[in-house]
């Protein structure tokens, strides 16, 4: 039977890179998003046993004594893996009519699905070696995404994003190392697998160890100081991928971080020690500093990758607080940053795609012209701000309500200011775009936006996201039997 679930197991991580280097080779149009349709669907459906049912550590090979690749199905693994299939069949959509300005869309299509595949095995990792060599294959697989469109910034971005994440991967590596003989079992495992008799009396040391893990991991996520590469690869990257980027990839650095945080070293080992304290100074500084940023800068793609680097980082805030309310916000901001940053850059590529307008300065009178992708992009900018019935109020009010349950004194009450302070500044960068393409003013000549028409594979996407983000904000309980899956081992 094990050997039956672990075979399972196997076909969503493989399936995707097989696909993809398949989707690569087809140049015909009509042909190769049939392909990519297929695979996608079919990915969702392995998907699904997995996502339904706990499956046991499955040893897919051993590289060494002690060395092994793991695959195993969690919660926490089902719930990111359902998550990120659904989203990426829904972004494949939405490129199928993009890539068609941009070329090469055969080579896009293979390194799409293969950045997929690369996803389903940090999600169903069953130990740190095998997260660590699919988080690297992730990274390898997502820089052709970012230099797609071959320029000189196209490259020195893709450069500067391999850079950043090789370093970071590589802090994960060594943490590795460092946790070598403090472990009872290489397998994840909810409560935290530290050898109580052997962590008591390296405490200083291995807490040491962790930091180096979280700034690691944590710069995928976007956390300062490991933040640069995300501003600088997002303008420069496709639509479609600067979606997936930022709404799903920055998502497995804190992805990681949970592993590192709940199933390693255990939530009661960190609860109040100095390195708890330090991480969320860390994610306070990022949230605060990237909301800043966002609010000064002009290129609209680069202020929504100023604001990925301060949203994820609430996730960071919300799982280092290490109390299961404060958790259970960090998920769901997961999911609503996830659905929500996907809209926002779909909508900002669909003008660029119409219009070949770029900057915020440049949006003036847009909505009155294209009135389904900017409701779009206003209804997900205040899912980003926290505002109800979106599904970014529901995360925020709960990391909220977390920090307060978290009694950690001064870092709690600076925690909740810092993050309503950050929806201000949302609100700020975001909304004096709303209400410039709907109420462009007296004399403004629509004329001068390009108008085309508008493509159902880009507005139904939209549409769907957007309605995801509203509809699970008015009704998340739809999303709390998964997530209380996921919380139950951890603090039970």
């Amino acid at each position: 039977m094990e050997m039956l679930y672990g075979n399972w197991l196997v076909l969503p991580v493989l399936f995707p890179i097989f696909g993809g280097l398949m989707a690569a080779r087809i140049h015909t149009l009509g042909a190769r998003r049939t392909v990519v349709s297929t695979i996608l669907i079919l990915q969702i459906l392995l998907v699904l046993p997995a996502a339904i049912y706990d499956t046991p550590p499955y040893t897919m090979l051993h590289l060494a004594p002690g060395l092994r690749i793991v695959l195993q199905g969690d919660a926490l693994g089902r719930f990111f893996a359902a998550l990120i299939c659904i989203i990426w069949f829904a972004v494949a959509f939405f490129a199928y009519e993009y890539m068609n300005h941009e070329g090469h869309r055969e080579r896009f299509f293979g390194f799409y699905l293969m950045t997929l595949g690369a996803l389903m095995g940090i999600c169903f990792a069953g130990n740190l070696v095998t997260l660590y060599l699919f988080y690297e294959l992730m990274t390898l697989c997502s820089v052709p995404l970012v230099l797609h469109i071959g320029t000189k910034k196209a490259f020195e971005a893709a450069y500067r994003y391999l850079a950043f994440s090789v370093a970071g991967a590589g802090l994960g590596l060594l943490g590795l190392f460092m946790l070598q003989g403090y472990c009872t079992t290489d397998l994840f495992t909810p409560g935290g697998v530290l050898n109580s008799s052997l962590a008591t009396g390296d405490r200083q040391w291995l807490l040491c160890v962790f930091l180096v893990m979280a700034v690691g991991f944590g710069c995928k996520a976007g956390m300062f100081p490991l933040h640069a590469w995300l501003p600088i690869a997002h303008p420069v990257a496709p639509a479609p991928a600067s979606a997936v980027l930022s709404g799903l990839i920055t998502k497995m650095g804190v992805f990681a971080i949970i592993r590192v945080v709940y199933y390693l070293y255990g939530w009661d080992f960190l609860s109040g020690t100095w390195v708890q304290r330090t991480v969320l100074i860390l994610s306070l500084v990022t949230v605060l500093m990237g909301s800043t940023l966002a609010l000064r800068e002009d290129t609209l793609k680069k202020r929504l990758a100023y604001s990925t680097v301060s949203q994820v980082s609430y996730v960071i805030f919300g799982l280092m607080l290490l109390t299961p309310a404060a958790l259970e916000g960090a998920i769901f901001q997961v999911v609503f940053h996830a659905i929500g940053k996907n809209a926002l850059f779909m909508a900002t590529g669909a003008i660029i795609y119409k219009t070949h307008l770029t900057q915020v300065s440049q949006m003036r009178g847009v909505g009155t012209v294209y009135g389904i992708t900017m409701w779009c992009f206003a209804l997900a900018s205040l899912s980003l701000i926290g505002i109800p019935p979106t599904g970014g109020f529901v995360a925020k009010w709960m990391l909220a309500r977390g920090a307060l349950e978290a009694g950690l004194g001064p870092v709690s009450y600076v925690g909740i200011g810092v993050l309503m302070l950050s929806a201000l500044l949302t609100a700020c960068y975001l909304l004096p775009i709303i209400t410039s393409a709907f109420f462009p003013g007296k004399g403004f000549d629509r004329s001068q936006i390009v108008k085309q028409q508008d493509t159902w594979l880009m507005w139904i996407t939209l549409c769907f996201l957007t309605a995801s983000v509203v509809i699970l904000g008015m009704y998340p309980g739809l999303l709390s039997p998964a997530v209380e899956d996921i919380l139950a081992p951890l603090f039970g």
